[in-house]
């Protein structure tokens, strides 16, 4: 399993954020390392060690019973817990690296075993090392994460938290109520890829120059954006895609989901190159109307 040259090989997760094109001509590796275990703890932050295979889910839920913060707004992202460094997955202003500490991997090319710091991953926005230079190079078997035990920070001031926790008239919210409040909102806005198939969010939100931002801003004075530092901007690819026309498009048995911008469907028997194809067409239009590139975040295979 370990040779590369002997067969192709594909690591897989959850695989609810990979688009195949076509059948795979190789062997693919399902991850299924399980474990949850507490190595260190004081009276302020607890330090977890979790297998690569754990269900993300499982693991945010696990830490809510517990009363463990710092993932409650990672609430009910897809995919297994090895797939979370190398995405750098993030949700509702909160991003996997800020719970970090390290993980260990097992090479693809010689079977050996090494560790990961937070410095070695080199994470970036939906980007890391195993995204980039080592690709398909490692397998991730287990991922280290320091949480809080107590007073924990909640960041409530992206999308739609704080309406929603104001709405519900929770003054001092914890970090279940923003777990809860923040499943609600997904499943308002998500496919239930049992029922309708998708990958998820299929475009990452582009990251631009400040001075690009007040320029669209002069356009369309209603585009939303969230500051990155001093100089960059993020904006929200659905917006822009909604902006384009393609929010509940339909050709055949490919679409763009009504609810959400951002994620393209299955409705039955599409094959995953037209999928791909209407990727790009919505990629295109989007860089002649905005000026702007959206990249995928779905791994394309």
């Amino acid at each position: 399993m370990i040779d590369g040259d002997l067969e192709p090989k594909y690591i897989l997760g959850g695989g609810s954020n990979v688009l195949f094109e076509e059948d795979y001509d190789g062997l693919i590796v399902r991850n299924a390392i399980e474990g949850i275990a507490i190595l260190g703890e004081d009276t302020t932050e607890v330090c977890l060690e979790v297998g690569a295979g754990v269900i993300w889910q499982n693991l945010v839920e696990w830490c809510l019973d517990r009363d463990f913060g710092g993932i409650e707004n990672l609430s009910l992202i897809p995919g297994t817990v090895g797939a979370a460094p190398i995405q750098n997955i993030g949700a509702y202003g909160v991003e996997f690296e800020s719970v970090f500490d390290s993980l260990d991997a097992l090479s693809t090319v010689d079977g050996t075993e090494r560790s990961f710091s937070k410095e070695e991953c080199e994470f970036s926005y939906r980007q890391s090392i195993f995204k980039s230079a080592l690709k398909g190079k490692y397998i991730i078997t287990k991922v280290r994460l320091k949480l809080t035990r107590k007073d924990h920070p909640l960041v409530l001031d992206y999308g739609q938290v704080s309406q929603e926790l104001d709405h519900k008239g929770i003054v001092s919210p914890s970090i279940q109520d923003v777990s809860q409040v923040i499943c609600q909102i997904r499943r308002s806005k998500l496919p239930d890829p049992s029922v309708t198939g998708n990958a998820g969010s299929f475009f990452k939100n582009p990251v631009v120059q400040k001075a690009k931002y007040l320029s669209l801003q002069q356009d369309y004075p209603e585009i939303p954006g969230y500051m990155v530092g001093q100089d960059l901007c993020k904006i929200p690819a659905a917006w822009m895609i909604e902006k384009c026309g393609w929010k509940g498009y339909r050709s055949g048995d490919v679409g763009v989901y009504p609810r959400h911008a951002l994620v393209l469907v299955n409705y039955g028997s599409a094959t995953g190159s037209e999928i791909r194809q209407l990727s790009d067409c919505i990629k295109k239009s989007v860089r002649e109307k905005f000026g702007i590139s959206i990249d995928p975040e779905v791994n394309i295979v």
